[in-house]
């Protein structure tokens, strides 16, 4: 049986490399935001600067997982085979769960999950002994540490509502102090903020990242605790004069060095204390069978009081190559970035394309504040009122494309990571476990709106999504408990049976999300080519339509010939993948809409009378995009609701049309992949040939009605499809004579490709 054990060992240690990657994957946004965002120094510098912090945090980290082994249930009270489930099912649900949240891109607290899945799984089988023992559910507090999960959930609230409130009041003093055109006042005055903003960070490696290492006594720990405001004191002293020094006599923006100390600061205590999230687990489950090993008692009859013993720790080569790992990844991972571009998208200090769609509380909560925002303005003397945003008014930035300015400036990427490190500091001296997650996210949207990054053209898109990543921790708290509690019963009543099931499932489902991101990444890049906004020449204009007009009508003329064959089978499956595909193709075009306020701003003033060209493409690729949507949802309709299958004359005759019109769209994007404008005359004179075919089939549908047709539902849905393709038609045909007309102006001003 003990070789069973050690299977189990191995397997809980690749599982802690797998929940090592999907969990720094998830944790990256934390300390990387704030130094991304701002681009105070170059991508490279913040990562090599956070992979020393990960290092460091990780190497010094004592091991002591307390959590893992003995905070949520009482050892004493569990045999060795009880514990390797536990930990088994904490596993396998804390793996799924970090990866389902990486892969949609929202940040959630790895330390909730660990929490409530070590609270789940270790409830089953609390139940289920007391169950099989036909002992009184009195008994339950004996099993769990209930105390421990109600801090956690109570510090959720505290954090979400503390963070935010914290984080506006500091960045509204902040901006009113240094205001957007920081870098005069910043020479007055940044050093006694460098003095503050690093003192902080500072008290938080000491509190917080250096909690419990292995080279800092145990007395040197309780002295500390006990001089923190002579530590305050000193620091804030000593960095003050040294930030004066650096700023006047290296010339050093003291503001880059706050922000590369608080990156280093939180990437050490993620990986010096958020660690126990990862390998904690597998750590205990390597303690309890090293107390098991060699007593000569059989799994299910040793008792594991001895795992809350807190003299024992983690290996400390186990804490070098966790250390490691979580490096690799965080050069590595694709899905790192995405959750960091969740964060960055809802604290971005411009506007751009909304990721999050409002919901109603979002719509009551902007009114809200629109009418507080009128009272305060009634009250408030007008000349108050100027001063105060005046502080606010924002520098022109020219000279630099969109996307390469920073999501927000260098002094709210400074209040981000101060107030955090503070937070989380006081948290810990109060012996709050506040989640890193919660703390800096929060803070995060707190100083955005503080900075009037939401206003009324993005506020209701911006809470909404501060709202889906909040309702996602709750989720968290809520899936890790239901999973972990359901894989526990399977281990316990399967066996090998259902341990073997479950790796082979979570082989299959980490597969699967790796492809469907790849797949995401992949759409997202190329449609990223179809955003540029460093277009500013009618030569420019024409070469990035012709790029749009050939994707739309490939797209189209895929479509189209799809639908039609699927109807014609009555491949219901396959006609809701049509609808997928029209909704793909109708995203793209809305994002090209939504990026048309940069396009025209970019273009130069020779060149702005491209900018109603460029629009009304849009208007026509819209137009064919919502043809083809009332074409593909009138057939699925039908099928779905069990119509009678169109005639075979039907068939046959849509078919016909489909064969013109696919000859069409294979001449369009020849002509435009090639840049051979001229032929487009050659296509303009087969319109009317086209519109005549079209005509012809709807007499030829009004002839059947008065004769043999039976169908009104079928009558319905051919001449929707017959005018639909009218439709497409027309507006596949507008679009080239605009085309021809601008692009023959073009060649007159000699701008000609």
């Amino acid at each position: 049986m003990e070789q069973i054990y050690i299977v189990m060992l191995v397997v809980l240690g690749i599982l802690a490399i797998i929940d090592l990657v999907v969990g720094v994957s998830n944790d990256a946004v934390n300390f990387l935001n704030s130094a991304i965002g701002s681009k105070a120094v170059s991508f490279r510098t913040i990562m090599i600067v956070a992979s020393l912090g990960i290092l460091v945090g990780a190497l010094f980290s004592s091991g002591m997982m307390e959590i893992a082994r003995s905070g949520i249930f009482v050892p004493a009270m569990f045999s060795f085979n009880d514990v390797m489930i536990i930990f088994l099912a904490v596993m396998i649900s804390d793996i799924i769960l970090l990866d389902v949240f990486n892969s949609i891109g929202l940040p959630t607290s790895t330390t909730v999950s660990i929490i409530f899945e070590l609270l789940g799984a270790a409830l089953c089988l609390a139940v289920y002994k007391i169950y099989v023992l036909d002992d009184s559910f009195d008994t339950l507090s004996d099993y769990i540490n209930t105390e421990k999960a109600s801090q956690i959930v109570f510090s959720i609230l505290l954090s979400v509502i503390l963070s935010f409130t914290l984080g506006s009041f500091v960045q509204y003093v902040s901006r009113l102090i240094f205001t957007f055109q920081y870098e005069k006042r910043v020479k007055y005055i940044g050093a006694v903020f460098g003095g503050l903003a690093i003192t902080a960070i500072t008290f938080f490696i000491l509190i917080k990242g250096l909690k419990g290492v292995s080279f800092i006594d145990q007395a040197t720990h309780v002295w500390i605790k006990s001089n923190q405001l002579l530590i305050i004191g000193v620091n804030f002293v000593f960095f003050t004069l040294l930030s004066q020094v650096l700023m006047t006599f290296f010339k050093i923006n003291i503001l880059r060095v706050i922000i590369i100390v608080g990156t280093f600061a939180l990437a050490l205590a993620f990986a010096g204390n958020d660690l126990v999230n990862f390998i904690g687990v597998p750590i205990a489950a390597y303690n309890s069978y090293e107390i098991f090993n060699g007593s000569g008692i059989s799994g299910d009859q040793f008792m594991m009081g001895a795992l809350a013993n807190d003299n024992i720790v983690a290996p400390f080569y186990f804490l070098v190559f966790a250390g490691v790992v979580m490096v690799i990844t965080l050069w590595t991972s694709k899905k790192a970035k995405t959750v960091i571009e969740t964060g960055l998208n809802l604290s971005r200090q411009g506007d751009g394309v909304e990721r999050f769609s409002p919901n109603m509380l979002s719509r009551y909560i902007v009114r809200f504040g629109v009418y507080i925002g009128l009272g305060i303005n009634y009250f408030l003397p007008k000349s108050i009122q100027i001063k105060i945003d005046k502080q606010f008014e924002k520098p022109e930035v020219k000279g630099k494309k969109r996307k390469d300015e920073p999501a927000f400036d260098m002094v709210r990427a400074a209040v981000n990571l101060m107030v955090a490190s503070i937070l989380i500091s006081i948290g810990t001296s109060l012996k709050l476990p506040l989640s890193t997650t919660y703390v800096t996210f929060m803070v995060a949207m707190g100083t955005s709106f503080a900075d009037r990054a939401w206003d009324r053209e993005s506020a209701v898109y911006r809470i909404a999504g501060v709202f889906n990543v909040i309702g996602g921790w709750f989720v968290t708290a809520i899936v890790a408990f239901v999973s972990a509690f359901i894989f526990a019963y399977f281990l316990k009543v399967g066996q090998v049976y259902a341990f073997i099931g479950l790796l082979v499932g979570l082989g299959i489902l980490l597969y699967r999300s790796s492809r469907k991101h790849t797949k995401t990444i992949k759409a997202q890049q190329e449609l990223l080519l179809l955003k540029r906004e460093d277009i500013v020449t009618i030569n420019e204009v024409i070469r990035e339509c012709t790029i749009q007009i050939s994707r739309v009508i490939s797209g189209s003329n895929t479509i189209y010939r799809e639908v039609i064959e699927n109807l014609s089978l009555q491949d219901l499956g396959k006609l809701k993948e049509n609808k997928k595909d029209i909704k793909k193709l109708e995203k793209e075009v809305d994002e090209l809409k939504s990026n048309v306020y940069y396009f025209i701003k970019n273009l130069d003033e020779t060149s702005a009378e491209g900018s109603m060209f460029y629009v009304m493409i849009l208007g026509y690729l819209q137009d064919m995009i919502q043809s083809l949507g009332f074409i593909s949802q009138n057939s699925y309709a039908h099928i779905n609701n069990n119509h009678k299958q169109l005639k075979f004359n039907q068939i046959r005759d849509l078919k016909s049309l489909d064969n013109k019109l696919e000859k069409l769209f294979e001449d369009i994007i020849v002509i435009f992949q090639e840049g051979s404008f001229d032929k487009i005359d050659v296509l303009l004179e087969t319109k009317m040939e086209i519109y005549d075919q079209v005509s012809k089939l709807i007499k030829k549908q009004i002839e059947r009605i008065r004769t043999v047709e039976t169908s009104p539902k079928n009558s319905k849905l051919y001449f929707a499809l017959l005018l639909e393709t009218n439709d497409l038609i027309k507006a596949t045909m507008h679009l080239l004579e605009l085309f021809k007309e601008f692009n023959s102006h073009a060649n007159s001003k000699g701008t000609n490709l």
